[in-house]
């Protein structure tokens, strides 16, 4: 299947949903974590070897926002250091990982930011994701399945910002800090990630 037929059938990657177990876990056993899960209609997690549906990943999103408002932006985020710290380990060979790493930041950047892009639609789903500049290096996700119908006064794409952030940090620098200054949620047209590197 394309890249297109992914988009448009609504596939994303399976670790917008796993890595929530951990620190779901963490915070209140694993009790939590699958109430959540049947909460948001899930009868068992993904096995990893491709992309799903993205329907059920963001009723999850939405479940646990609601269920544990006071506790979803820490979790969001730690599953976001999860997602990354996989992609890590089983998707960027380790030689383009020390390529990366040493090359100037300059081009490390450019060269990290093209390669999200050509594999958005696993982060992304039925969303339209761009690079929207280069100084500063901006992401632009329209669409954004994961909050969709969700109305917030702050933004709250969470998972993301901690994605970006982990794998820029781990790849370029561990200066690079990523703020979501516009959100779907909170209105935008888009969600808007820019990276202060």
């Amino acid at each position: 299947m394309d890249r297109q037929s992914l988009q448009a059938d609504g596939m994303i990657g399976p670790n917008a949903l796993t890595q929530f177990r951990s620190p779901l876990e963490k915070r209140g056993g694993q009790d939590l974590f699958e109430t959540l899960l049947q909460d948001a209609r899930i009868a068992s997690l993904p096995d990893m070897s491709g992309l799903i549906p993205e329907g059920p990943v963001a009723r999850f999103h939405k479940t646990m926002r609601a269920t544990l408002p006071d506790l979803s932006a820490e979790i969001s985020r730690a599953a976001g250091v999860g997602t990354a710290d996989y992609v890590l380990k089983h998707r960027i060979p380790g030689l383009a990982q020390t390529l990366l790493q040493v090359l100037p930041a300059s081009v490390s950047k450019h060269l990290l930011a093209n390669a999200i892009s050509k594999n958005a639609w696993t982060f992304a789903g039925s969303g339209h994701f761009e690079i929207a500049g280069l100084t500063p290096l901006i992401f632009i996700l329209k669409d954004n399945p994961l909050i969709a119908g969700e109305h917030a006064g702050r933004p709250i794409c969470h998972w993301h910002v901690a994605v970006f952030e982990r794998l820029f940090q781990e790849l370029i620098g561990s200066h690079v800090r990523v703020t979501e200054t516009d959100c779907g949620a909170c209105g935008a047209d888009a969600c808007r990630f820019e990276f202060n590197i």
